[in-house]
């Protein structure tokens, strides 16, 4: 038996699915309605919990038959248990700004190791003269920068007496004509 002769064996053709069309949109709509109401127990079973741990943590307050010392020494009370929650809130900010920074670093890391580097998109921005001094050396800067101050000045009698001289000189078509005593090359000229 040669390697021509190979033929691969016949690939069988897929199963039909026993289960109807109808059949199978029922029990997708019965795992849809299942899936719904686990999610909405979830939720219930969280907002106990929730009610729950604040009664534990936050008794109700009892307001009556108290004088103004025990009032204050309530007062008191409750701002120590804020300050030690506000304390607890900034110390998990921080533990999450540091974790995320760590975050940032290792994935940095990860990118050096692997030699490929992401290069962030760069947007256009239109900056003047002035702004781009004020972002450099900040408010050092006291005048506005004007750069048509450095130009050069041109005085209109400079102009005239350039006019004066091109005057002088004259038309190069006048010399042309004089010059010419044949009209043909006149033409020649002219075309």
């Amino acid at each position: 038996m040669s390697d021509d002769d190979y033929t691969p064996p016949p690939i069988a053709p897929k199963p039909k699915s026993k289960i109807s069309a109808s059949r199978r949109l029922s029990l997708k709509i019965l795992l849809l309605t299942r899936a719904t109401e686990h999610l909405e127990a979830e939720k219930a079973a969280r907002e106990e919990q929730k009610v729950r741990y604040l009664g534990e943590k936050l008794p109700p307050l009892q307001f009556i038959g108290l004088n103004m010392d025990e009032l204050q020494v309530l007062c008191k009370q409750i701002h120590e248990k804020i300050d030690k929650v506000d304390e607890d809130r900034y110390d998990c900010e921080a533990k999450v700004i540091k974790n995320y920074k760590d975050i940032t670093e290792l994935n940095r890391k990860v990118q050096d190791l692997g030699g490929k580097f992401k290069k962030p998109a760069l947007r256009k921005v239109r900056v003047s003269a002035d702004e781009m001094l004020k972002a450099l050396f900040g408010s050092k800067v006291k005048g506005s920068m004007d750069l048509r101050a450095n130009l050069k000045s041109v005085k209109k009698e400079d102009t005239k007496q350039e006019k004066e001289l091109t005057n002088e000189v004259g038309d190069w078509r006048k010399n042309v004509e004089a010059m010419s005593d044949m009209k043909g090359r006149k033409k020649m000229f002219d075309a």
